[in-house]
């Protein structure tokens, strides 16, 4: 596994901790970084603030792709790997977009329920194609 991908893993679990707890995902990475166990990467963090600092479009965009689920209804843990995923889909240019959506899937793949993997690629799929139009 490459360091990036562990870093998504890790991010993952924060935001989803964050999603169940009801907390802030900045706060509950700070707390696990001080904590040092275990270390959190600085892509990490990254990506745990650009979801954080974006997640009121990244959900209005799942909203407005997620045919047929609500953001409620999703279980939380493809909740979170979709808005990971969005992020970095729309606002991580140096990750391509097929990099983005294969490492979401695979996180569905090894995390959640066997239709998971393919609810997350056709939603990316769908913003993808969507293009810039989903961007502020």
């Amino acid at each position: 596994m490459s360091a990036r991908s562990k870093a998504r893993k890790r991010a993952l679990d924060v935001l989803f901790e964050a999603d169940l707890r009801g907390t802030d995902p900045v706060s509950t990475v700070a707390e696990r970084m001080a904590a040092e166990s275990p270390p959190v990467s600085p892509y990490a963090v990254t990506l745990i603030e650009g979801v954080t600092r974006n997640r009121q479009r990244i959900d209005e965009i799942l909203r407005s792709y997620a045919e047929g689920w609500t953001l409620e209804r999703m279980p939380a843990v493809d909740r979170a790997i979709l808005r990971l995923g969005v992020y970095e889909l729309l606002w991580c240019p140096d990750v391509p977009d097929a990099v983005a959506i294969n490492e979401a899937v695979e996180l569905a793949k090894s995390l959640s329920t066997d239709e998971s993997p393919r609810f997350v690629n056709g939603v990316l799929g769908r913003i993808l194609a969507a293009g810039p139009v989903v961007q502020d």
